[in-house]
This record gives structure tokens, sequence and C-alpha cells, in this order.
């Protein structure tokens, strides 16, 4: 990883930053009662990883396991070439294999318009697209600027209204980048507020390396803030520092109730040297539970999920709620 370095400003685009403090003075009863959806990203993000095959029937099993615990969101898989990403090359039977529940959304990743044309033949109501605030990270993730990208994803915005079906935007590198270091919060705000305009009705902003911590996410949100509404933004944190959780923390505080994550901490990026995987959702359930945050999700049921897709990947769990919890059970 290059070590961070400032980077500049995109013109048009302010970087109102208030002093921290200002944000941070809180109380207990701001969280009481408040609701917090859970994006579950495993499936998806989570998978698209693993070098070994994980079978088509692992990942539906998965997927109804998460729905069963409580989760109404959970990103499915992604229409991209299996040139790309070979792990989700069964996008189109895993999509069809799915036994959808009513009120539960299943988002899938379309990068472009014959991703969107294969999401749509195979049955997709949600989908989603990704832009980049790092140009380094655009080229080498989708093959083409971030300008690039967004008259790309402009096409498939607009198609996507045609049929009726919600879109949802990923901003990806949002504090950091693997080549150009610290990402302004400027170049944030200037790509999800172009996602927004042309339909997002959803805006996700991912810290992909995990280098955030509070204080660049403050200033990050805030820059998106002056351009999105709150309501319409949600977080993803990899964890690669350990920054998750607090990043987490301090983004409830500036009125974010929307949160991405991945089931025992799955995930990693496949462009992103030293990305490790996403916050897992079983500490972030665990977290949100413990400050009187409502989310109608079961933890138990979903250390059950964590624990199905641990054992079929051959590996620990991701999560040190489920491992602590699981050490007090045996």
């Amino acid at each position: 990883m290059v070590a961070p370095s400032m980077a500049t400003p995109i013109p048009g685009i302010r970087n109102a930053v208030k002093p921290i403090h200002h944000v941070m003075r809180w109380s207990l009863e701001i969280f009481l009662g408040r609701f917090v959806k859970i994006v579950e990203v495993g499936p998806r993000d989570g998978l698209q990883n693993e070098k070994g095959n994980v079978p088509t029937s692992v990942k539906i099993q998965l997927i109804h396991k998460l729905v069963g615990a409580g989760l109404s969101v959970v990103e499915a898989t992604s229409f991209v070439s299996p040139k790309w990403v070979p792990q989700l090359a069964d996008a189109k039977e895993v999509l069809k294999g799915i036994q959808q529940e009513p009120g539960v959304r299943y988002p899938v990743l379309t990068p472009n318009l014959r991703g969107f044309e294969a999401a749509v033949a195979a049955g997709a109501k949600e989908i989603a697209v990704f832009a980049s605030a790092s140009e380094s990270f655009s080229k080498s993730n989708i093959n083409c600027t971030i300008e690039e990208s967004l008259v790309r994803y402009r096409d498939v915005t607009a198609a996507a209204k045609k049929h009726g079906l919600t879109i949802r935007g990923y901003v990806s590198c949002v504090i950091g980048c693997p080549v150009e270091g610290a990402i302004d919060p400027s170049k944030v705000a200037y790509v999800a507020k172009e996602l927004y305009n042309m339909g997002c009705s959803e805006i996700s902003l991912g810290d992909t390396t995990g280098v955030g911590t509070p204080g660049s996410v403050v200033a990050m949100l805030q820059a998106v803030m002056a351009f999105v509404p709150v309501d319409k933004i949600a977080v993803h944190f990899h964890d690669t520092y350990g920054q998750a959780l607090a990043n987490i923390l301090v983004s409830l505080q500036m009125g974010i109730n929307v949160v991405d994550s991945s089931v025992s901490g799955l995930g990693g990026c496949p462009y992103a040297k030293g990305a490790t995987g996403n916050v897992a959702t079983e500490d972030v359930v665990y977290m949100l539970h413990g400050l009187g945050i409502k989310t109608n999700v079961d933890l138990n049921k979903l250390m059950e999920a964590g624990d199905y897709i641990s054992k079929e990947l051959g590996r620990p769990l991701g999560s040190k709620t489920a491992t602590a919890l699981r050490k007090l059970t045996t």
C-alpha cells in the first residue's frame, strides 16, 4: 500500500469540514429505539475473491440462511464477466435458484449494459452500479476512468428506470486508494452526487482498503452530505486496520441508518492488495443491539449462517462476536 498523500480536490465541489468535536457530542438516547438497516453483502462481495470454487447450491443456501436470520437486503451476486470474477460465473443460476421472500431485496451488481440485460433476463428486481473515487482504482477495477464509468452507468440507470428497477450506487476507495493514497473528500462527494443525480436511490460509501478512521470518515461524510441526503447514504467498511466498528459508530452519530456488512467477515477486493474482509455482520449486529438499536436480525440465526459458510470454505469464523459466543456455549 502506498503511503497516503494529499489529493487534489475537484473544482466546484466544496470540502467544508466542520470541527470533529461538534459531531462527536452525543448521548446514548440518540440510539435507543432507532432502526438501522443492514445490507448483507457476503454472497457477492464476500465470496467474489475466493480462490476455490464455491458451489452454486452453497451460495443459494447461504442466502436463504441470511434471509432466515431476518436480513431484509441480501446482495445476491454480480453479473460481471467470468473472465474478471470467475467465482460469480453462476450469477444466473444463483438468482434463479433463490426462493425469494416477500419484502426482501436481492440486489445484483451490473457493471455495464450487457450485465444489466443478463440480470433482467434472470429476474433481477434491483441492480447496483459501482464507481470509484480513485482514478487509479477505477482503471484497474473496471478498466476505465471515473468519467467514462459515469457515462456507462447513465446508460445502465436509464435502462433500469425503464424496467422500473431500484438502483443502488457504490462508491469505492472513499478514504484511500492502494495506489494514490489518501482520497480527498471532494472527489467522493463528486462521484456520489453524480450517482444520486442519475437515479440511485441509495449510495453506499466503501472504504475498500479499510484505512479509514473516525476522523477521516467524518470529513468524508460531511463532504458527501452536502450533496446527497443523509437518508440516502449507506456506509461500507472493510476491517483491515480494525477500525470498522468505530467508523460505523461515528457514522451512526452523523445520522447514517444503513450499514453494509458481510457474514463472518467474508471478503476482500481482488484489485486492492492487502484489503481484508468486510466488517462481520455478527459484530455489527452485536454492537447495534448493545446500543439499543433495532435491526430485526436474529443474532443466533445469523451466527448459524456464519458457521455454515465458514465450514463450507474450510476456515475459522471471521466474527469476534461469533467466536466469543461459541466459546461460551461449547
